[in-house]
């Protein structure tokens, strides 16, 4: 599952307000508020939720890095060369 930071990071590499991101994950504008505020006070936001930002973030060419030693991250996805 990839973390509130990783969330926020994307959206900072992608340049997005988080009325971009709702728009592009089909969320209300206060989901994703309560999702990058979750700090366990008030009403959890679902798993689906989660996995529609995730699924936002990727098609717009975000890639998730899992923990690895050095902390889970986030990075643009290579754009592939046409010839």
């Amino acid at each position: 599952m990839i973390s509130i930071e990783q969330i926020r990071a994307a959206r900072g590499l992608l340049g997005w307000s988080q009325t971009q991101l709702a728009g592009a994950a089909g969320r209300s504008l206060p989901t994703i508020k309560r999702l990058e505020r979750d700090d366990g006070e008030g009403p959890a936001v679902s798993e689906d939720v989660r996995n529609a930002v995730q699924k936002a973030l990727e098609k717009a060419g975000v890639e998730f890095i899992a923990e690895n030693g050095g902390g889970a991250g986030v990075r643009l996805k290579k754009q592939s060369k046409r010839k």
